[in-house]
């Protein structure tokens, strides 16, 4: 029987972390990592500190049918270095969403989350799918549109 994590947030003042499920269908890219990204942070509850993990999950789902505005399937390039000449490989857009589509959001909320050890630690709370199958339904998450 697995506990459910508890956040002290001020003295004598506990919160269990909640679990969201949110739906990538449609969506817009960016505007879906902000959301999903300021709900790990936890600035949606009203004692929200920037430095507190408030324990709350985010469950993406149909990851593969995120939209991007503009030219941006063509032209939007994923990058990586390994740190020797020619070591560099890029992989456009329209790649990386047949092959790894959850990638495309990991990697856009990764990005708005703080670079330090409390961004590391929130972002292992994010869960992505490509389809609508997901294995968490025992948290039973909470709906919300983005």
């Amino acid at each position: 029987m697995k506990k459910t994590k508890q956040v002290t947030i001020a003295k004598n003042v506990v919160q269990a972390g909640k679990w969201y499920l949110i739906d990538a269908k449609g969506q817009i890219l960016g505007r879906l990592a902000s959301k999903v990204a300021a709900i790990l942070r936890g600035k949606h509850h009203p004692n929200f500190a920037p430095h507190i993990d408030f324990g709350d999950h985010v469950i993406v789902v149909n990851a593969k049918h995120v939209e991007v505005t503009g030219k941006k399937e063509t032209q939007k390039e994923y990058k990586r270095y390994s740190g020797y000449p020619g070591g560099l490989k890029q992989k456009p857009l329209k790649f990386v969403r047949s092959h790894k589509p959850e990638q495309i959001i990991e990697h856009a909320v990764k990005g708005m989350l703080p670079k330090n050890r409390l961004g590391r630690k929130l972002y292992r709370h994010l869960h992505v799918y490509p389809t609508a199958q997901h294995p968490h339904q025992a948290q039973k998450p909470e709906k919300i549109k983005p």
